[in-house]
């Protein structure tokens, strides 16, 4: 049991980092066009506040036998890290404003969980606490996207909800669902459980709406194709001004 819960802690890691790394094709495009256009960054503060925490709850002073969801923890920390900064530089004051504050308060939080863990509380206790704001947090990251697939109900474009970053969550969700159980740990079990639904119904909602943006674009291009021969039909007629 201990070898298969093992395999799969290494499972979730490649599944987790793979969810970390799903975004970078969404920063190439706004480094390119130098704009964060409709992409919302609250997805990755919320995830480095669940990378943070998590990291906390996988050291071996807090749980024990947890040290895989401490790595990609940690290692996701970074990364989403990155992210924020490269959104901040491109976004627009008022967005730029909002992700500041929801960073300073996701790092207040952070501390206050580590500050109270490490000084007033001991074995069990300690573990319960920052297993509940551990599993608190890592739900309300999963229900971060839930704007994202409003947004793609009410525009039928998939647009702004890579397929990539939809199938690496559903994929991480799974393999850390299937680890929590392995471990009889509910701290882990029961976001991940949420996470694996949410994951699902965004891959459904894609395969759905996946062909609605190239419908759009052959429709602005139709737009523009009969502006242009009415332009041309419009050059043809006699000018009666002239008649």
């Amino acid at each position: 049991m201990r070898v298969l819960r093992f395999l799969i802690g290494v499972l979730g890691n490649a599944a987790g980092l793979f969810l970390f790394l799903a975004p970078v094709i969404t920063f190439k495009r706004i480094i390119r066009s130098r704009s964060t256009e409709q992409f919302s960054g609250i997805p990755y503060v919320m995830a480095l506040l669940n990378c943070l925490v998590f990291t906390w709850y996988g050291l071996p002073f807090v749980s024990r036998n947890n040290l895989l969801v401490s790595t990609v923890s940690g290692i996701g920390g970074v990364i989403e890290f990155t992210y924020i900064v490269i959104f901040l530089i491109y976004a627009p004051k008022k967005e730029r404003t909002k992700i500041i504050g929801l960073f300073s308060l996701i790092m207040t939080v952070f501390l206050v969980i580590a500050s109270v863990s490490l000084l007033a509380l001991h074995g069990n206790t300690r573990k319960l606490f920052c297993g509940i704001a551990a599993a608190l947090f890592s739900t309300t990251m999963y229900a971060s996207p839930l704007s994202v697939m409003r947004m793609v109900i009410k525009t039928k474009s998939v647009e702004y909800m890579p397929f990539f970053l939809s199938l690496f969550a559903f994929l991480s969700g799974v393999s850390w669902l299937t680890f929590g159980l392995l471990s009889g740990d509910p701290f882990i079990i029961v976001p991940n459980g949420f996470g694996t639904g949410l994951g699902i119904a965004q891959l459904i909602l894609y395969a759905i709406y996946c062909k609605s943006k190239s419908h759009t674009e052959n429709t602005i291009k139709d737009d523009f194709t009969e502006m242009d021969l009415g332009k041309i039909d419009q050059a043809k007629k006699p000018d009666s001004s002239h008649l």
